[in-house]
């Protein structure tokens, strides 16, 4: 059976979907059939207030375990809605814009009075423009309905041209941009990802990432769906659960953000059982994984570490790192997968091979436009030609006439081999007196030293070079307990100012480094690096430059 909508992805016959694993609130593990998810699903899409859903609805829920987050999706896409999964963390004010931006016909939150989630939406009604229905709802998960409706009934829901989820943008440097995925979109993405992983109705995910985040819910679990496989699904993640839930439902794979690789490798030492039980893989996205920190994970887990690049605007994944036996790199992100990747200079012109340029793609998972925003979408896409050698295009239709490609506002470039290479973000080079500088070629270094964890280097105003550079760093120790004394902090940073000089020309060199215990972390694990200063309360200074400056 032709899948052509993502209800479509209950279509497996497997006993197992999903399992919740025990945990404080929950004695013994839950495991949930594709059926069962299926008349769970449809059960609920006759319920009120899903029944009254037209095509086109948007429906905004937060609700923090992921079962109920699955069976509100799936029903939302069997009505021909649209589903906008916010963070249960965010404030009032945050969720009223949202609701207002998508003009969302529910909001679903649960079912508890004094839930901060609760109160902030309760806040948002009379500042929203077209104020959502809501409703405090709840699924019994326990129970599974047998003679509700059929699966054809769901597979007669959305077509794929139609909007199925609705996302914004960080919005770190301005105002956040509404992202509108197409069914297509995602099942694009999703059959991208069962055939760079090769995954099969065997394999088993462990869910890390919330989802909320296309990480989560494209990445990891729609994907697994797809390919007929189970998804076990912990209420959050925890470094000290990790390891039992893995060895215990032998897991097959599991995809993070690079923070959540170091938590692991960080806390190895008292929680890695000695062995990756049956894990064939590791994967990570999001963010940039350091080759430090890929040699190190590679090292503890035994198994291939696989880097992958991704962004909303293209349903999550555009290129990653094969699995064995092809090759994989450290330090690249990887090659196309179902996507065709240019490296673009101003204007469009294509860069050589190894020459920086902007990240741009094309495929039949990225947007068209960005939701109620032409000026965004006219900035955001460059209408080239189709490319004579496309770099190691799969799954893409043979292109005729010219193509229309997403600038991802990443900077980086292509070797020889097709493999896709950062360098960092556009609006994260640090200009020193005219000098641009790439912040992920000195985190690199950073992450070298032995006796660093984390680090990232970012930029601070400065009166006499326009911006200087500053670092944050946690330290491998800093778990260890106590507090380190501004003299240790002097001697390390005297150090870490040696290990740089060391490999990088003097302009580059942070001109101070911050110790701090963690680095302040987004609700998916990432640091955003242009809010890093104000997030430390850090205040700029122009003292002496860095030793071998040079203008």
């Amino acid at each position: 059976m032709a899948v052509t909508n993502l209800a479509g992805l209950l279509a497996d016959t497997a006993s197992r979907a999903l399992v919740l694993p025990a945990s404080a609130l929950q004695r013994h593990a839950i495991t949930i059939s594709y059926a069962q998810l299926r008349h769970l699903v449809a059960a609920l899409a006759q319920r009120s207030p899903f029944r009254d859903l037209q095509p086109g609805d948007v429906v905004t829920y937060l609700v923090p375990d992921p079962l109920t987050h699955l069976l509100i999706f799936f029903a939302v896409m069997a009505k021909r809605a649209v589903a906008n999964p916010l963070n249960p963390a965010y404030t009032a004010d945050e969720i009223a814009f949202f609701v207002g931006d998508g003009k969302s016909r529910l909001l679903l939150v649960p079912r508890c009075d004094a839930s901060p989630v609760s109160a902030a939406a309760a806040a948002t009604r009379p500042k929203t423009s077209s104020p959502a229905e809501e409703q405090e709802w709840r699924m019994p998960y326990r129970q599974a309905v047998d003679d509700l409706q059929e699966l054809a009934a769901l597979l007669e829901g959305a077509r794929a041209t139609d909007p199925a989820l609705f996302l914004h943008t960080s919005g770190t440097t301005g105002r956040p941009k509404g992202i509108m995925l197409a069914h297509a979109n995602i099942l694009a993405t999703v059959h991208n990802i069962t055939d760079t992983y090769h995954l099969r109705p065997s394999d088993i995910t462990y869910l890390v990432m919330p989802l909320f985040h296309v990480h989560g819910l494209i990445g990891a679990t729609l994907s697994t769906l797809a390919s007929g496989g189970c998804v076990v699904a912990p209420l959050k993640f925890s470094v000290t659960a990790f390891w039992p839930d893995v060895l215990a439902h032998a897991a097959t794979w599991y995809s993070a953000v690079p923070t959540i690789h170091q938590m692991l490798l960080a806390r190895a030492r008292t929680t890695y059982p000695g062995h990756s039980g049956a894990l064939r893989f590791a994967r990570s996205c999001s963010a940039p994984l350091s080759s430090t920190t890929f040699k190190a994970l590679e090292q503890l887990l035994g198994v291939p570490v696989l880097e992958a690049y991704a962004m909303t605007e293209a349903a999550h994944q555009m290129t990653s790192n094969p699995p064995p036996p092809a090759q994989r790199k450290p330090g690249s992100v990887g090659v196309p997968m179902g996507t065709t990747i240019r490296i673009l200079a101003d204007g469009g012109r294509e860069c050589a091979v190894n020459e920086v340029g902007e990240v741009c793609v094309h495929g039949e998972n990225v947007i068209s436009a960005y939701h109620n925003n032409p000026e965004a979408t006219a900035k955001a896409f460059y209408q080239l030609p189709a490319p004579q050698a496309p770099l190691a295009p799969r799954r893409t239709a043979d292109s005729v006439g010219p193509e229309r490609y997403l600038r991802t506002g990443d900077m980086g470039y292509c070797d020889r081999q097709g493999y896709v290479f950062l360098t960092g973000r556009m609006k994260e080079q640090i200009n020193r007196g005219g000098e641009k500088i790439a912040p992920l070629e000195i985190d690199e270094v950073m992450l070298a030293h032995p006796r660093v964890r984390e680090a990232m280097a970012f930029g601070v105003p400065s009166a006499v070079y326009g911006e200087e550079i500053e670092a944050a760093i946690v330290l491998a120790d800093s778990d260890d307990g106590g507090t380190s004394s501004a003299q240790d902090e002097a001697v390390m940073a005297q150090q870490m100012r040696k290990h740089c000089l060391a490999q990088l020309a003097g302009f580059k060199v942070p001109r101070r480094f911050h110790f701090v215990k963690a680095l302040p972390k987004g609700p998916t694990g990432k640091v955003q690096r242009l809010q890093l200063a104000k997030a430390l309360k850090i205040v700029p200074s122009d003292a002496t430059p860095s030793p071998k400056a040079k203008l």
